[in-house]
């Protein structure tokens, strides 16, 4: 049985023994579109976290059975192509649940305390220059108290609601599904949850409810001291009126983990007047050594079970 990993750098380098017990295992770094189908050729399972596994790509692809999606979005799998043509498809649920919740609290925390205004302060030489020992030049704040505003209450949104009552914050929610469940934490709509909310972050999954969910006119709403963390899928918050929203003062501040496209090439959120008040990383919030380790685990596992 021929394996294939589509990009085994989404892995870091970890070992894939666990896997390659399986069969006949080859990982590829990355893969081209244009490598995809000959790549493949013959798999009957084929692994992939961003490579897109188009309805011609499966198509071209008989001995193809099992598409394993090395993460929990599967917006590069064509599923109705999958569905019709008999591939299974197969995704690793809740490995980075808790690594995606404290980076969600670690960027409420460090845009609300300044941490990286303050840490270039100090390493710029200009505390060392300076004739006091303090320094006010950004006003910071705790987090106890505020209110935190959760875009979809999933198993990441839950995990933050818990972190963030911990913390001392008062929690609310809005569902973008539009399932209503019972949970300990009031439903707000969103507009509700936007105007009120001195902490906002994503938790959804990109689809057609929640592309450019957050425009000029949702993020005019907000307070001009509230925070807005997106770490779920980049789209939900449209970046132009995101960077306008920035420097025209409608809100505090914003961390992103996640992009329109990426890596982000070319973007008005280069450009904005005070880098300080935009945290950004490149989509790594879930990859702590623990999750890649968790979602390699949940790779064999799906194999396995699908092999019996």
């Amino acid at each position: 049985m021929k394996i294939v990993f589509l990009d085994e750098y989404s892995v870091a380098g970890r070992d894939m023994s666990s896997i390659a017990r399986f069969g006949d295992y080859v990982g590829y770094n990355m893969t081209r579109p244009e490598e995809v189908i000959e790549r493949c050729a013959g798999a009957e399972i084929v692994i992939a976290n961003k490579v897109v596994l188009s309805a011609e790509v499966m198509r071209a692809l008989p001995e193809l059975k099992l598409i394993c999606v090395a993460a929990t979005g599967m917006n590069n799998v064509d599923l109705e192509a999958a569905a019709a043509l008999g591939i299974e498809v197969r995704n690793a649920v809740g490995y980075s649940t808790y690594s995606v919740a404290e980076t969600t609290l670690c960027s409420a925390l460090a845009l609300l305390r300044e941490v990286v205004y303050y840490d270039e302060y100090f390493h710029s030489g200009r505390y060392a220059k300076s004739d006091r020992p303090f320094n006010f030049d950004r006003p910071t704040s705790q987090i106890r108290g505020k209110k935190w505003g959760i875009i979809g209450l999933g198993n990441i949104g839950r995990e933050v609601a818990r972190l963030a009552s911990a913390f001392g914050c008062e929690v609310s929610y809005t569902s973008t599904s539009g399932v209503v469940r019972e949970e300990e934490y009031p439903a707000l709509t969103l507009e509700k949850l936007l105007a009120e909310s001195d902490i906002v972050s994503i938790h959804a999954p990109l689809n057609a409810k929640t592309l450019n969910l957050l425009g000029e006119k949702e993020l005019l709403l907000m307070k001009p001291s509230a925070i807005i963390i997106n770490v779920a899928r980049g789209g939900i918050v449209n970046e132009e009126a995101l960077a306008a929203a920035l420097d025209g003062g409608v809100i505090r501040g914003a961390a992103l983990d996640v992009f329109s496209t990426e890596p982000l090439i070319d973007s008005p959120l280069y450009k904005i007047k005070e880098r300080h008040k935009l945290l950004a990383s490149p989509h790594n919030a879930w990859s702590s050594d623990d999750a890649i380790d968790r979602l390699i685990g949940c790779i064999a596992k799906n194999i396995e079970e699908f092999l019996g």
